[in-house]
């Protein structure tokens, strides 16, 4: 399995930028599929974003289109979320995963790291 760690993550007001990392080691970081996930207090975790192993970002949560883009550098083990416009409802624990399946669904993904709160304030 690949281990994650996320970073980046802290209090920005309304209408402000931050961007998510995501370290990987462990098994080879470009043979892996990646995906953010997000859990706001008293809610299911939700999908956010998938990128493929080869970069290519596949499909975004419909309430982050057009303000958030996944990316990541294979030869740099790390992944990120630029994420632009941001809401109060972005508030959340926002975790990075991996898996060896093209997928947008949680249970698809074994593993996952520890998570980065983000916090928008009004």
């Amino acid at each position: 399995q690949v281990q994650l760690v996320e970073s980046g993550g802290g209090l920005v007001q309304a209408g402000g930028s931050l961007r998510l990392s995501c370290a990987a080691s462990g098994r080879t970081f470009s043979s892996v599929n990646m995906a953010w996930f997000r859990q706001a207090p008293g809610k299911e975790r939700e999908f956010v974003a998938l990128i493929d192993k080869n970069g290519r970002p596949i499909t975004y949560g419909d309430s982050v289109k057009g303000r958030f883009t996944i990316s990541r550098d294979n030869a740099k083990n790390t992944m990120w979320l630029q994420m632009n416009s941001l809401k109060p409802e972005d508030t959340a624990v926002y975790y990075c995963a991996a898996s060896g399946v093209l997928s947008a669904i949680q249970t698809s993904y074994a593993s996952w790291g520890q998570g980065t709160q983000v916090t928008v304030s009004s």
